[in-house]
């Protein structure tokens, strides 16, 4: 198991000596104590030169997380033959109170509702080849005024409409007198697009000497066209979901082109019969069955044709039918790819997992925008070294968890606490075997260990 002092000295560009010592401190008291993680929970668990006062102190230091976790993940974690994603999503954090930063009220999709408490939009690098997301960049969402208003204006726009849903006169077909052609490429990206803009050039200045990242993935909250010109300003290609009623138009055939030159839009795309020809896969399992098709269509308010994936599934007993449509702005992407990639989008939330139920995400008290973003940047990057640290624990113990690896952490704490205590201190076997026998206490997979006499004897 690497020693973690020597990595976070490895860090010393980006944090004092002093920060790094601190970090030292915490950072083990994190991976091995139990119970809430507040700032007073750290100090309990600390050894000497860790007092509340101590973690206190760290917390209303100003740390740049992101050059942070990019200078762990340069030196521990890049790989130059991997193939990497940048992944982006908002979490949510329920606070009470009336004084945390940025406090508002934000939707969360596990409580369904808006609840009272603080967000964060969160970057991470996903590594195609292992399946693994790391943490990159987290700033909290502070809405202005501006966007308020917005929000609330969008709200009225969609009660109008639903009100008026049948009743309003229908538009004469055609176009609008005096109407002029609109470059698409040329938007106003709403403020929370240029808020992302911002934190993801921040991020890219970072990883582009070392990374050529080629794909944005978000989820279908980012399914439009505003975030797919947000995401070219990057020089990267958008791959999100779409609405499952989005308008969608096949390019014109080449009889539609010969009767109409001029004609840019074919037949409307009908999920209800798309085209066998487009069908890629079709696999039955588990009394469903699942056709993946794909198509090059076009959509009136993007600028550029898209590569769609539909995934039509149907129950096999009761005829009932779902299907999602995927969307890439790189027509050159396989259907695969385009799949598989998507799905690793998923592991940005394993990140969201791991710092609100091991990381103390949930647990900081801090209220000040510094120690507010100190517990956000911490409970991610506290994260990331323990995915690192995973990797050579599981060389030892095959298929172990966070959980498994915070019990080997707790466990050699309570073994330093009994040596200290020891008249005399036993030789490096007995206290290795010590270690896998406390560690092993509160684990979920067994860590292989050597047998002891007891055992062979019998």
């Amino acid at each position: 198991m690497p020693d973690i002092l020597p990595i976070l000295l490895m860090l010393s560009p980006v944090l004092s000596k002093t920060t790094c010592r601190q970090l030292h401190l915490i950072l083990e008291a994190m991976l091995a104590m139990t119970g809430r993680i507040t700032q007073r929970g750290i100090a309990r668990w600390t050894g000497p030169g860790g007092s509340y006062r101590t973690v206190h102190r760290f917390f209303h230091t100003k740390i740049d997380w992101t050059e942070v976790k990019w200078r762990f993940f340069e030196l521990f974690v890049h790989d130059p033959q991997a193939t990497y994603l940048l992944a982006g999503d908002e979490t949510v954090v329920g606070k009470a109170g009336k004084c945390t930063h940025g406090l508002d009220r934000f939707f969360s999709s596990l409580a369904q509702k808006p609840i009272p408490g603080i967000a964060c939009f969160s970057l991470a690098l996903v590594n195609v080849g292992k399946r693994t997301a790391y943490s990159l960049s987290e700033e909290q969402v502070i809405r202005t005024e501006e966007e308020k208003e917005q929000i609330r204006k969008r709200k009225e726009e969609q009660k109008k409409r639903a009100a008026a849903k049948g009743k309003a006169p229908k538009k004469p077909r055609g176009r609008p007198k005096g109407s002029k052609n609109k470059n698409k490429a040329e938007v106003t990206l709403s403020p929370e697009l240029l808020r992302i803009l911002e934190q993801a050039k921040k991020a890219q200045k970072l990883f582009a000497t070392k990374l050529k990242v080629a794909y944005f993935v978000l989820d279908g909250h980012f399914g439009n066209h505003l975030a797919c010109q947000m995401v070219r300003q990057l020089g990267m290609h958008l791959l999100s979901r779409m609405r499952s009623d989005a308008a969608l138009w096949l390019e014109p055939t080449d009889q539609e082109k010969q009767e109409h030159p001029r004609r840019k839009y074919g037949a409307q795309l009908d999920y209800t019969k798309l085209p066998n020809e487009r069908l890629c896969s079709e696999v039955t399992e588990d009394g469903h069955c699942t056709r993946i098709y794909h198509l090059t269509c076009l959509h009136k308010e993007f600028a550029c044709p898209l590569k769609i994936v539909v995934i039509v599934r149907t129950h096999i007993q009761s005829g009932r039918v779902g299907h999602v449509v995927l969307f890439s702005s790189d027509l050159s992407l396989s259907w695969e790819l385009l799949v598989d990639y998507y799905k690793l989008r998923f592991q940005i939330e394993f990140t969201f997992r791991d710092a609100k139920q091991h990381f103390g995400l949930e647990d900081f008290m801090g209220v000040g925008e510094t120690s507010v973003a100190n517990g956000l940047g911490l409970s991610f990057f506290v994260g990331n070294v323990a995915r690192y640290l995973l990797e050579d624990f599981r060389e030892r113990c095959p298929g172990a968890g966070l959980s498994d690896l915070r019990s080997f952490y707790r466990g050699r704490h309570y073994l330093q606490m009994l040596l200290k205590m020891l008249p005399d201190r036993p030789d490096g076997i007995v206290c290795e075997r010590l270690l896998e026998q406390m560690s092993a206490l509160g684990s979920i997979h067994g860590h292989s260990r050597a047998p002891s006499e007891l055992e062979m004897a019998a």
